[in-house]
């Protein structure tokens, strides 16, 4: 690995950013010169990183005349449509968590296990998927590229770090009786079946995330693909429920094995001993747990899947370092 690239992580005090440090710490990555950006209300605070006390610097406009080489932004966004054409104008090569880019056409959406090649294909921004969009991907693309999929159905169970901090203390002052401020109802002892704004035909912003940016990710844009996302009282991990339709047969030995062997994912499947994918078992990993597997009697060539990652790390801080690595040729 060359030495001495200059890497900015954007939002660095979040639950995200916080997750990035996190990674790039157990990936050992001490080659690069970092510097850790958050709002003005964060600035001046320390950070323990990499062995060093790191000095959360505010972000402005002037920021990006250091000339960094990459970023990383996990900020939300407002700051990427503010900050990201700034960076990219210095030479700046950014990685962004946002769902600002994730459609552009001139953009790449990438899993690094599913479309690593994309990467180089990149202008300045690559996108980082959805959170759910990404575990979901890691299971479907190989299951694809054996049997085609025809048609998905999405059910979502999205943990209430997925919200931020504001998701998980709804959960935690829910449990005390307190009033809920992050979420339009009690998340405590309920199902929300409401993720981001609802769109004018029902359906709402999460759901549409997922059905357009699997179509992106899988090359295949008319793919028929319906969701519905469901936040659930559960601190971290997201839990799928994934059924496929295939153009072709399979069998059920086969499609495990094919899963078991492909990159990013954990076979987690076996009913006599209850063993099944849990967010409990996911918290803390960055592979993607797959279980529940079996035949759906309803279509010709059917499927059904259980998904579960840990959405702070796969579905967004894990991911964004894999797609450095792969910049860093490491």
């Amino acid at each position: 690995m060359k030495t001495n690239y200059k890497v900015a992580i954007v939002g660095s005090t979040g639950l995200v950013g916080r997750t990035v440090l996190k990674v790039l710490e157990e990936k050992n990555f001490k080659n690069c010169a970092y510097t850790l950006f958050a709002s003005k209300k964060s600035a001046g605070s320390k950070v323990q990183f990499l062995g060093q006390n790191y000095i959360i610097q505010e972000l402005t406009e002037e920021s990006f005349k250091f000339k960094f080489d990459y970023a990383i932004f996990c900020a939300g966004g407002s700051v990427s449509k503010k900050y990201i054409p700034i960076a990219v104008q210095s030479g700046c090569t950014v990685i962004d968590n946002s769902s600002v880019y994730r459609m552009d056409k001139n953009v790449p959406l990438v899993v690094p296990e599913v479309n690593p090649e994309k990467i180089f294909e990149n202008k300045g921004i690559i996108a980082n998927p959805n959170c759910s969009t990404i575990q979901a991907v890691v299971a479907l693309k190989p299951l694809d590229d054996r049997y085609k999929i025809k048609r998905i159905v999405y059910s979502t169970y999205q943990a209430v770090s997925g919200a931020g901090k504001g998701g998980i203390e709804d959960l935690e002052n829910g449990m005390k009786g307190l009033a809920p401020k992050k979420f339009q109802h009690q998340i405590f002892n309920n199902c929300l079946p409401h993720i981001d704004i609802f769109e004018s035909d029902g359906y709402t912003k999460e759901e549409y995330k997922m059905i357009n940016e699997t179509r992106k990710i899988l090359n295949k844009p008319l793919l028929p693909i319906t969701a519905t996302c469901v936040r659930v009282p559960v601190r971290n991990c997201h839990s799928e429920s994934i059924n496929v339709e295939f153009k072709s047969n399979f069998d059920i030995y086969e499609v495990k094995m094919l899963l078991q062997n492909s990159p990013g994912i954990v076979l987690v499947d076996d009913i006599e001993k209850d063993y099944y994918p849990l967010a409990s078992k996911a918290d803390g990993y960055d592979e993607v747990f797959v279980g529940r597997i079996r035949r759906d009697y309803s279509v010709p060539f059917g499927i059904n899947l259980w998904v579960v990652a840990d959405n702070l790390r796969k579905g967004a801080a894990t991911n964004a370092v894999q797609i450095l690595e792969k910049l860093l040729l490491i």
